[in-house]
């Protein structure tokens, strides 16, 4: 049967960008379809109102939103959408999707991610379940990630280091910021191992793109020189430059359409002015991220799929993930450290780059037992001077200030100290009250129902998280930081999603194949992090990024073959 295209791919971040280059290059014709706009390198000027005040590079919250219930004072759950909260869960709605926003922290899982109900048994109210494939399995399409994307750091060997088929990093560590030596030396003093961080960020030009620039403007800002390895600069430029790969920005998929067999058949899609237009493929990938994922799926009932596509078994939107943990800051105060240090500590614009991972397994303080840990990364707190003015308003008493008692609380905190930050990654427990569906009510600006959020949590995460925080702590505390603050918190970052259609074995209990084809529909895929089953204790895309690889060459196999990649690109 002809159709339009051999693939279509519903969005274009770190799910969808590697399939269209993948196939693109495999020699088939590809149509992404990205509801956002399509930005390129002079779109990202370091804007602080349009980076964390406006909806620049995301939706207006009065026309899509999100509906969030949690928990109240009395245990029972109250509603509340993010237009009214203006806790937005959008992340970057453009070509590239949020991998342009990203802070291009790259680590990989470790093979006990892909196996924690075998290492550590079930969790009570929770839905802890191993990975259908290995590390082993997913390690080569690291590697060509590393080399795809472009990925630089510096391996340095540590107790929980996972197994790499290449000694180290195609490129060199970004330049680090002298504390970065200090952070060494007090991990040192503490017995602690300070890691370089791998980042998706090139240290100077290469591949056809610019080097870092070095701006101080990194995490949450797009990138001006193409250096931050975003699904658009990285891959969906070089899959358009194939001439194969089509991208449509402006284009809101809202129904995924099946045939009685229950096969997918066509997407219908709006474009800016609303216009109704359909689409068919051969073979259809969804990667809208999780929630948006989810959404579309329950959207699109079909003769064989009366709940939604692929949810006959109720599965799709369930075992939502985000990423536990918390994070705290310690100030570094000018006045207390030699006028060479504090010149030191004043240099903006590089990376500290620095995270622990001693507890990434660690032994239970009170039950003896093996918990799985986590990730300790440290940074600058955020270089955006609009929010840091803002926060300045309150004193530590919460009374509000104003005039020139808080000019002079604003210069204080912009002359005399530096603030170090840490951020604690650890795994979310999928437990029952964490999952998407459709809102009965609230529908966005196209008339289709929002997607509702559940925002549960299991308790073990916040112990797991604290436990890693404190570790955290002392390394401020070393550093000579006062004014040390730290939280862990149930409420998620909502910049750190996956789960929802998790993969597997058991077609009851998954919504996916191992190979990420959904087991009700032949030719469906979901290739973002929908597909994790737990979410490891590292940030999500550099996993997405190797498994949406994987998938594009199965999926390559399933339409005839075509260019397979060299032997030396994935190990």
């Amino acid at each position: 049967m002809d159709t339009d295209y051999d693939v279509c791919i519903i969005g274009s971040g770190a799910g969808g960008g590697p399939v269209a280059l993948y196939l693109a290059e495999a020699g088939y014709s590809v149509l992404v379809l990205e509801k956002g706009p399509w930005f390129k390198e002079d779109d990202f000027y370091k804007d602080e109102i349009a980076c964390c005040r406006r909806s620049a590079y995301t939706p207006n919250l009065r026309e899509e939103f999100h509906v969030l219930e949690q928990r109240d004072e009395a245990g029972g759950w109250f509603a509340q959408s993010t237009f009214d909260s203006g806790w937005s869960f959008w992340n970057g709605n453009c070509v590239g999707g949020a991998t342009n926003f990203m802070s291009g922290f790259f680590h990989r899982l470790k093979p006990v991610d892909f196996r924690l109900r075998s290492h550590f048994g079930p969790i009570e109210g929770g839905h802890v379940a191993d990975w259908p494939i290995t590390y082993e399995d997913l390690e080569p399409w690291y590697r060509f990630v590393e080399h795809r994307v472009g990925v630089s750091g510096r391996v340095l060997p540590h107790a929980h280091q996972e197994p790499r088929s290449e000694p180290d990093f195609p490129f060199p560590p970004t330049v680090e910021h002298p504390i970065s030596r200090w952070i060494d030396a007090a991990c040192e003093q503490l017995g602690y191992t300070a890691l370089p961080v791998p980042r998706a960020i090139l240290p100077t030009a290469a591949m056809g793109r610019g080097g870092c620039a070095y701006t101080n403007y990194c995490g949450s800002y797009g990138c001006s020189t193409g250096a931050k390895g975003s699904a658009r600069a990285a891959l969906l430029d070089q899959a358009v430059r194939t001439g194969r790969c089509e991208i449509r920005p402006h284009s809101m998929a809202r129904r995924l359409v099946s045939d009685a067999q229950g096969r997918l058949h066509q997407v219908e899609y709006l474009d800016a002015q609303g216009k109704v237009h359909r689409v068919d493929a051969r073979i259809y990938v969804v990667a809208c991220q999780p929630i948006e994922t989810a959404r579309l799926l329950l959207l699109s009932p079909g003769p064989k799929h009366p709940k939604g596509l692929a949810n006959n078994r109720d599965q799709v939107g369930r075992n939502l993930l985000f990423s536990a943990g918390g994070a705290g800051t310690g100030r570094l105060r000018y006045d207390r450290l030699s006028r060479e240090q504090a010149d030191l500590l004043r240099v903006r614009g590089l990376f500290v780059n620095r995270a622990l991972q001693d507890w990434y397994v660690y032994e239970d303080p009170e039950t003896k037992r093996l918990r799985k840990g986590g990730t300790i990364e440290f940074l600058f707190r955020h270089a955006n001077g609009i929010s840091r003015a803002i926060s300045q308003k309150w004193d530590e008493h919460g009374r509000l200030i104003w005039g020139k008692a808080l000019k002079d609380r604003i210069h204080a905190y912009f002359t005399e100290a530096r603030y170090l930050r840490f951020e604690v990654f650890n795994d979310w427990t999928p437990v029952d009250d964490c999952f998407v569906s459709l809102d009965p009510a609230e529908k966005d600006r196209w008339g289709l129902p929002v997607a509702r959020i559940r925002l549960g949590y299991h308790p073990q995460d916040l112990v797991v998280g604290r436990f890693l925080a404190q570790k955290a702590v002392k390394v401020l505390e070393t550093l000579g930081a006062d004014e040390i603050q730290w939280g862990v918190s149930g409420s998620p970052p909502q910049n750190l999603v996956a789960g929802g259609c998790r993969f597997g074995t058991d077609p009851a209990t998954s919504v996916l194949d191992p190979d990420c084809r959904a087991y009700e529909v032949e030719n469906l895929y979901v290739t973002d992090g929908s597909f994790m089953p737990t979410g490891g204790s590292v940030p999500y895309t550099w996993t997405i990024y190797a498994n949406a690889f994987r998938v594009a060459a199965r999926i390559a196999e399933a339409l005839g073959g075509g260019r397979q990649p060299d032997r030396k690109e994935i190990g």
